[in-house]
């Protein structure tokens, strides 16, 4: 199971690769194939064991998490952290619940891919002490659905993150990072099978159901995304080509005079493209690494504390003021 990309940053949520990103996503890589091998050997043998539902499970999981910090309460805070950080690791480790047998191999992929994408919202919205409150719209959105499903997982995604430059938020888009190459992507999808008719003025052209409307330029806000990138690793001598693309799948863009760095991948180009980014086996690269830990650097984080570790402290300071 060589898809499934990585979720390094979503928003302007706590991740834990911010923490870490040389560890977690080798780690991600070692848990995704271990559990999917045991999911399919237990599927195969007919040794399937059926669970609570998953919402239940991971109310579970914090009941465990609030045991835990009582446990390390009285010890010594560096030394909670550091325990704590290879307790909690193992106890967020994604195990997929069954509540029935899928028939086939196809559909015990799908149950797989479904709950290992709520545990990857998991994954890039909390730490041991941190967490944040995720948009539920993040739950069904289909296009970063696609991204963690469908391409690989050497692939280091940034969803909708907030740079912070000058002490100034910026919204970006769509940053992929792939083993030798980072991609800067917008979407422009509306109704099916409409035509964009792109030009390098402020607004398209849309054509569809006999009637025209003008849209934005995704040109402008694209161009910004990677500018800010290039000049980040620039900076801090990031050597990775910087490719844009506007991604149009339900429809056609006709762009007679486009940019020479900018590829359009619109219904007819965007499958021979998928297929090329699915087949890219590379393993993660050193390069590849420090440029996603650049870009975190740079990334806006909106968290609190975790409950469980909020209570320690009060206990702990509570504590102090009687002796």
């Amino acid at each position: 199971m060589s898809w499934l990309a990585q979720l390094i940053k979503l928003q302007d949520y706590v991740s834990r690769y911010e923490q870490d990103v040389y560890r977690y996503p080798t780690q991600y890589l070692r848990l995704k194939k271990q559990q999917w091998e045991k999911l399919k050997e237990a599927w195969e043998t007919n040794s399937l064991e059926f669970s609570q539902e998953w919402e239940e499970i991971e109310e579970n999981k914090t009941g465990i998490l609030n045991k835990m910090a009582k446990i390390f309460k009285k010890e010594d805070k560096t030394e909670v952290e550091n325990k704590t950080e290879e307790k909690v690791d193992t106890t967020l480790s994604f195990a997929p619940l069954l509540s029935y047998k899928p028939e086939t191999e196809v559909d015990l992929k799908q149950l797989y891919l479904d709950q290992l994408y709520s545990f990857q919202l998991k994954w890039a919205s909390s730490t041991i002490y941190e967490q944040s409150d995720v948009h539920p719209k993040y739950y069904y959105d289909e296009r970063l659905r696609t991204f963690l499903q469908r391409f690989p997982d050497n692939g280091l995604l940034l969803y909708e993150p907030i740079l912070l430059l000058k002490k100034a938020p910026i919204e970006m888009e769509i940053i992929f990072i792939a083993p030798m190459e980072v991609w800067c992507l917008t979407f422009l999808e509306e109704e099916k099978d409409a035509v964009f008719l792109g030009s390098n003025d402020r607004f398209w052209l849309k054509r569809s159901n006999q009637k025209e409307k003008k849209v934005l330029n995704p040109m402008i806000s694209l161009n910004r995304m990677s500018k800010i990138v290039q000049q980040i690793f620039l900076h801090h001598h990031v050597d990775l080509p910087i490719k844009k693309a506007i991604i149009c799948r339900n429809g056609y863009i006709d762009f007679k005079e486009k940019p020479y760095d900018l590829s359009i991948l619109e219904k007819r180009a965007y499958p021979k493209w998928f297929e090329q980014m699915r087949h890219t086996h590379a393993p993660l690269k050193h390069m590849q690494l420090k440029a996603a830990k650049t870009l975190l650097d740079y990334c806006q984080t909106a968290s609190f504390r975790r409950l469980e570790w909020e209570e320690e402290n009060t206990g702990v300071c509570e504590e102090e003021s009687f002796r």
